[in-house]
């Protein structure tokens, strides 16, 4: 039985050409990115200058002060793609005595406490270094134009403003400051600046004048953002108790020590093969390996049973999913996982031997390879928490919650330019609601730490110099040692399983990518959330309403717990591919929001 056929109606074209693409989570990011290009710039100059414009227009989703990761090829080397690691770690003193002495059984959702070392801007830099080929001045000026001058700021920006507005009157007067100009919220669409921030990247520009060189002048701009002025403003300002999601105010642990020591680099992913196709995926430090568990697990099931749009294949996918999650939340961390085993055919047949005909409502996570069941167990903490409340402490990643409500996504970008070169990336964190804005850059820290538990069992275990088990988890699929699709999509913990139905859709169903862009969405909510207050939901499954009365009906009766979240609420994909035989490139964008495009010819 094929896939159900796409609908005849896409909420726009799949852009074609075969010049260059960029797409991203907004529209000035994907222009400022096609500008690149259209000027002689490659995929990852674009790319870098969509990156530090989403600071500046999408700041409720991310932030300088936040991390990314992205997935690259480049047209010299195209069958080894690399990882870029933006996941700054644990400060020197983020110690899980520490935030229990502070009286803490969690890491805060918001608040200094939360903070990651920032990996974003220094990851960017990185990738400019290395493989850009345009001067930083030029890369950097589209951020600072916007920054500077004002851009319409997002209904979306508003609204997040609104639901934080006592939290910064009453405890964070400098995010009040920034965001409550003399008081006033803005309204949808006026000009907003960050003036400030404009002043940084300026500053960053400065660092490398008198350097002989391009490349010298980006690094120069790095040792600046980890060694100068910011480093020394960041640990100078949150050394200040200030509130926190938890209620009670607390200083940060972070140091400018803790800025010298990180330095962005370039990884090996991990791959799997799947019908005649490598996927590559950042390692086991964050959640990546989620998706290749699930594609391992799925493989070898009939094509009927692996489309989503059908009863049965919402349901198998679904439960392949919560099998991989629970390993997730039992195995991965900055540690010393075996993948190897838990991508192994031997794992993969023991996993797929638990998918009934049922939805099940337990938590499974697979043994080790000697045959022992795990030492350590995530706390399942079952829903509860008001989520109004939360929102008004800042708390989580600003993403789909749990009954289909969107307050906001991480940003994603992706870019393939006429020569071969493409990349997908997914920056976030640092968003306007995570903590105080520090005034002199314009921006706040994340809240990474949150991922960490203070369990020293944990793989996972806050422990300095780690880096917490990210969500954040873009894709590049190749096909004969040459990239043909890179996709990602912000959503937390919904990442890879929106970004799994989107390639089933197109690798098996023959979706092209606005067709898999568009089709109704789903995904599971029965796992150990990654974002305080860190719930599961029990056979939890949140779906669009196009999936179908007699689909979701069928779901409910084999014990789903289902959530309908109306008909355009979830997933937030976009991608861009390209054929290696033609040159021809392609390029889709999430229309939920309507803040995503593509661009290109």
């Amino acid at each position: 039985m094929p896939f159900v056929p796409p609908a005849a109606f896409t909420t726009r074209p799949t852009l074609e050409g075969h010049f260059g693409m960029a797409t991203s989570t907004h529209w000035l990011a994907t222009a400022a990115s096609q500008a690149v290009l259209e000027r002689g710039g490659n995929a990852f100059d674009a790319a870098v200058a969509g990156a530090f414009l989403l600071h500046v227009v999408e700041p409720h989703l991310n932030g300088p002060g936040g991390d990314m990761t992205g997935v690259f090829a480049t047209a010299e080397d195209p069958a080894n793609p690399q990882i870029m690691m933006g996941q700054g770690p644990a400060p020197a003193a983020a110690t899980i005595d520490h935030y229990r002495g502070e009286g803490l059984d969690m890491v805060p959702g918001a608040g200094a406490l939360a903070a990651a070392v920032p990996g974003a801007v220094d990851a960017w830099l990185n990738l400019l270094e290395h493989h850009g080929t345009w001067e930083l001045a030029d890369v950097l000026d589209f951020a600072i134009d916007y920054a500077e001058n004002g851009h319409p700021v997002l209904g979306r920006v508003v609204g997040t403003i609104e639901r934080v507005q006592e939290l910064f009157t009453e405890h964070w007067p400098t995010s009040a400051a920034q965001w409550m100009p003399e008081g006033t919220i803005p309204k949808t669409g006026d000009l907003v600046y960050n003036r400030p921030y404009a002043a940084v990247l300026k500053r960053l520009i400065s660092a490398g004048e008198g350097v002989e060189g391009r490349a010298a002048k980006v690094a120069a701009a790095r040792q600046e953002w980890k060694s100068g002025f910011v480093a020394e403003a960041v640990a100078q300002f949150i050394s200040t108790p200030h509130r926190h999601s938890t209620g009670g105010d607390h200083a940060g642990v972070m140091t400018d020590a803790d800025f010298a020591g990180f330095d962005a680099h370039f990884e090996d992913p991990v791959t799997i093969d799947f019908r005649g196709y490598s996927i590559a995926k950042i390692g086991a430090w964050g959640q990546g390996p989620v998706l290749l568990q699930t594609l391992r697990i799925l493989d070898v099931f009939d094509d009927e049973r692996l489309d989503p749009s059908t009863e049965i294949g919402a349901h198998t996918i679904l439960e392949a999913l919560k099998l991989a999650m629970a390993d997730r939340d039992t195995y991965y961390g900055d540690a010393d996982v075996d993948l190897d085993w838990l991508l192994s055919d031997d794992y993969a047949a023991s996993r797929r031997e638990l998918i009934t005909e049922e939805a099940s409502l337990e938590f499974r996570p697979g043994a080790d390879r000697t045959g022992a069941v795990p030492t350590f167990t995530p706390p399942l903490m079952l829903e509860g928490a008001d989520k109004d409340a939360m929102a008004k402490a800042g708390i989580g990643e600003p993403t789909v919650q749990k009954n289909g409500v969107n307050n906001g996504d991480t940003c994603h970008i992706d870019v393939v330019d006429r020569w071969g070169n493409i990349i997908s990336a997914t920056p976030s964190g640092g968003w306007l609601q995570s903590s105080p804005v520090i005034p002199e850059l314009g921006f706040c820290l994340g809240t990474r730490l949150q991922m960490m538990w203070l369990d020293e069992t944990a793989p996972s275990a806050l422990t300095p110099g780690k880096r917490p088990r990210t969500t954040l988890t873009p894709t590049l699929i190749s096909k004969n040692g040459q990239p043909v699709i890179a996709l990602g999509s912000p959503g937390g913990d919904q990442q890879e399983q929106w970004q799994l139905l989107l390639i089933l859709r197109m690798l098996i169903g023959g979706y092209a990518p606005q067709q898999a862009i568009d089709a109704p969405a789903l995904h599971t909510t029965a796992l150990a959330g990654s974002f305080w207050p860190r719930t599961w939901v029990p056979g939890g499954a949140v779906v669009e309403d196009r999936l179908g009365e007699d689909v979701i009906n069928g779901l409910i009766a084999r014990g789903h717990v289902v959530t309908k979240a109306g008909d355009w609420e979830l997933g937030r994909l976009s991608c861009v591919t390209r054929d290696p035989a033609t040159g021809r490139v392609t390029a889709g964008a999430n229309p939920r929001g309507a803040q995503g495009y593509a661009a290109g010819r």
